[in-house]
């Protein structure tokens, strides 16, 4: 028995040795893999892909290599036979069609590149990311197709063939569950617009997935601003639909009802801390409207506040407790201390354009400070609010110890540059182009500069402006202007001017309402009055040769009736300037040193509907130079929606200036007014006028106080599409101007007075006589004017445009004259009406 079973142990033994052997030659065998077909794809890089997988998994992975056209893979006799066929080697891409999108982005997209293989896969993947870029810039109808090009070696040209079509914006924007506002309302909010008859020169129909998604936090916003603390997005479709040629957007929203505050209330838990004594930083209060800005604002108020005194690790937690029944909600702001957690690092990401220290300056941490969920959520909103950005998104992650956190800012930069050409027509200005090139992040530095050029039938100039909003390290706005400007302005007065200088100017933020601007201007002033035979405004003084006028009826010298006769010089009537106009030629050099006091609690600073404005202006002119002033103007508006659109609108302006050292004021340092004071009245219409001429457009002295007000009411134009932007107004001015103090008497003529001496021993009266007057006859009253009208008011994508229709109903009526013989001769002195006003620019 044991020898049978030492001998099937040997046996057996002796069929696994074989049976080894065996399963090793046949794995030997297996392993030897033969590749047919390649020519520059080396055989060893094929076997990587064959050995140790079935043949089918092996053609698979040959095949989503991208490196083969065609696999096949056999065994025959133990041996593995892959047979390949080699995908062609791209020479290079090319884009045919393409116009409105650059061919360095569609190169950025696309997946085949030069030098790399030819696979059909993935060019087919380019052509539909080629279709999705289109699609975002508005072109969703947009084809795109590719061949390729046969080349020596084995090379092919790949060349995507892009037929862009029309324009596929946005077609429909459709809000649904909304009550409290319209559905044009909640579109107003939006940056994101429908297409109309103005898409060709606008991009705000263009579909863009991320500016919807700002666009549904800034309605979200809105909401919850105006009360709406259960408000809620529910689902946000956006279709594109071929039949339509546009997107269809479809916004669901959830309002719940609006609250209002039934109380608030301050829990300090902080020793030393009086909750009381941080009730000033409290922006809310009972019976107001649930705001949630307010509450922001709160929040980092107070903790802002007790940072301040000594704890920088607290916390404010802000508490609401609904009362659905009554509408209220109760506000709390707990204050405790937050776990002692230090900022480690701070990472900012992404931005690839935008310096480092241009995100940190908005911060109020840095990396060994406190960390502090209230400043880090104003930090986003500021970096947000910069334009810089696309997308700001803050993270934390924790750092190398439980109390030391790393905060990560991730931006992605975006144009922020912009070449716009402007154009418009105006009343005062008639029509004027302006050309600009602008930079809001200069270099990635966050400064702003503006180089602009304009041209236009009464007035043309250059200017330059440079901004540095955070000035030696300190959030204040520090920047420069440099400009020259020719004015004409012989339609409405006698006299051309050009300009040239430049200012300096220091912004100060107090609170995110109240701001202080210094400013230091130095100018110079070249005056001068036409004196040619189309314009012949100066030739009492200096004649134009060969040129007479004829008198007008009613002309009597030294008793003889002149009317009708032509040889006599006749410079006082044919648009002569005021002798005080005279007195102001030549240049004049203004250093002046001046403040601005703003305070806004505006919605909207471009369309506000709500809020406050007012900003005081006091100057001083003397600190060299030749003009010697104080001036002071001012000027507060206030806005309030009276209904959904109907916005009511309260404006009073004024201003005085004042000479200094004795000084007389020079006739242009002076206010000249008119529509912008009272419409209805032609620029420099109204206040004081010198009666020593009859021309009216020649005699306007300026004043040196004005005061006036504004009552307006805006609302839309019924049946009219709201995204059109076309508003209608109906408006009631009234002001007036009045204080002439400059010279009066000037020596032009010497003895060679006819008639008419004034009280100073001096002819100032030209109506009799037809000399020039050596004194200045003013009419100085402070008459009321006021007026009434309508407007139209178009915010297009061109810019806003505005046209006025006023009527006067209360103006000066100025002095009648009569000639020697008693004819009535007319009124001089009168202001100046002008009904029709137009104002517009555009930018494109």
């Amino acid at each position: 028995m044991m020898s049978m079973t030492g001998k099937r142990a040997r046996v057996s033994a002796t069929g696994a040795i074989v049976m080894v052997a065996g399963l090793a030659a046949g794995g030997a065998q297996a392993q030897q893999v033969v590749v047919q077909g390649n020519s520059r794809v080396d055989a060893d890089t094929v076997r990587s892909y064959v050995t140790g997988v079935s043949p089918e998994e092996a053609r698979r992975n040959l095949i989503a290599s991208g490196m083969f056209s065609d696999v096949r893979v056999s065994q025959s006799g133990g041996r593995t036979i892959v047979t390949v066929r080699e995908n062609n080697t791209i020479n290079r891409v090319v884009f045919e069609g393409n116009k409105k999108v650059e061919k360095s982005t569609l190169e950025s997209i696309v997946e085949a590149k030069s030098r790399a293989g030819f696979n059909p896969a993935v060019v087919q993947a380019d052509v539909e990311r080629i279709r999705e870029v289109y699609r975002r810039s508005g072109r969703g109808l947009a084809k795109v197709t590719y061949r390729t090009v046969d080349l020596p070696n084995g090379s092919i040209d790949v060349i995507y063939t892009i037929d862009e079509g029309d324009k596929t914006g946005i077609k429909e924007i459709h809000f649904v569950g909304n009550q409290a506002y319209s559905e044009g309302r909640l579109k107003d909010l939006m940056t994101s617009t429908e297409m109309n008859l103005l898409s060709f020169i606008k991009t705000s129909d263009v579909y863009d997935p991320d500016r919807i998604a700002n666009d549904l936090d800034l309605v979200r916003r809105y909401y919850l601003k105006n009360g709406y603390a259960d408000f809620r997005v529910v689902s946000a479709d956006a279709r594109f639909d071929e039949g339509a040629g546009g997107w269809i957007i479809t916004i669901t929203v959830e309002e719940g009802r609006q609250y209002r505050v039934g109380a608030v209330a301050i829990d300090s838990r902080l020793g030393g801390v009086d909750g009381a004594t941080l009730r000033d930083e409290v922006r809310t209060e009972v019976g107001d409207i649930y705001n949630a800005e307010d509450v922001e604002k709160t929040l980092t108020g107070v903790t802002t506040e007790v940072a301040r005194r000594g704890h920088p690790f607290a916390q404010v937690r802000p508490t609401g407790e609904r009362d659905r029944a009554s509408g209220t909600v109760s506000l709390g702001f707990i204050v405790e201390d937050g776990p002692r957690v230090y900022v480690e690092r701070i990472n900012v990401r992404g931005n690839t354009r935008t310096r480092d220290y241009v995100v940190r300056r908005e911060l109020d941490f840095a990396e060994g400070d406190a960390y502090n969920r209230v400043l880090v959520d104003r930090a986003e909103r500021r970096l947000n609010g910069l334009g810089f950005f696309k997308k700001v998104r803050f993270s934390n992650e924790p750092g190398s110890a439980p109390d030391r956190v790393v905060v990560n800012i991730d931006v992605e930069d975006q144009p922020t540059g912009s070449f716009s050409v402007a154009g418009g027509y105006s009343t005062a200005d008639g029509v004027i182009g302006e050309v600009s090139v602008s930079e809001s992040n200069f270099l990635g530095r966050g400064q702003y500069v503006r180089l602009g050029v304009s041209a236009g039938q009464y007035t043309r100039g250059v200017d330059f402006s440079f901004t540095e909003p955070y000035f030696l390290g300190y959030r204040l706005a520090a920047g420069f202007d440099v400009f020259s400007k020719y004015s004409d302005l012989t339609r409405y007065s006698r006299y051309v001017t050009d300009v040239t200088g430049g200012q300096l100017r220091l912004g100060l933020p107090v609170t995110e309402e109240f701001g202080v601007t210094l400013r230091y201007s130095i100018y110079n002033t070249d005056l001068k009055i036409p004196n040619t035979l189309k314009r012949p405004y100066n030739d009492c003084s200096v004649p134009i040769p060969g040129y007479t006028q004829t008198w007008p009826a009613g002309t009597v010298i030294n008793g003889q009736n002149v009317s009708g006769l032509a040889q006599y010089p006749n410079c006082a009537f044919d648009g002569e300037a005021s002798i005080a106009l005279k007195s102001s030629v030549g240049s004049t050099l203004t250093s002046l040193a001046g403040v601005t006091l703003a305070y806004s609690t505006l919605d909207n600073l471009q369309l506000p509907r709500n809020g406050f404005y007012g900003e005081l202006k006091p100057e001083f002119a003397g600190l060299g130079g030749d003009s010697k002033f104080f001036r002071i103007t001012g000027e507060a508006r206030y806005y309030k929606e009276l209904w959904e659109d109907v916005i009511g609108f309260v404006k009073l302006q004024g201003g005085h200036i004042l000479p200094t050292e004795g000084n007389n004021l020079r006739i242009t340092d002076q206010f000249f007014l008119g529509p912008s004071l009272v419409r209805g009245f032609a620029p420099n219409g109204i206040g004081p006028r010198d009666i020593g001429t009859t021309d009216a457009r020649s005699n306007a002295l300026g004043g040196t106080t004005y005061v006036g007000g504004t009552l307006e009411v805006q609302f839309p134009i019924w049946g009219l599409p709201r995204d059109i932007g076309l508003k209608g107004a109906v408006f009631a001015d009234a002001g007036t101007l009045f204080g002439y103090k400059a010279r009066r008497g000037f020596d032009v003529n010497g003895d060679a007075i006819i008639n008419g001496f004034g009280p100073n021993g001096c002819n100032f009266n030209t109506f009799s006589i037809g000399v020039e007057p050596e004194c200045v006859n003013v009419r100085d009253k402070p008459t009321l004017r006021s007026s009434i009208g309508a407007s139209i008011l178009w915010n297009s994508p061109l810019g806003p445009i505005r046209f006025d229709y006023a009527y006067a109903l209360t103006r000066d009526e100025g002095q009648k004259v009569f000639a020697q013989d008693g004819t009535f001769l007319g009124r001089v002195g009168k202001d100046q009406i002008q009904a029709f006003r137009f104002s517009g620019g555009s930018r494109f």
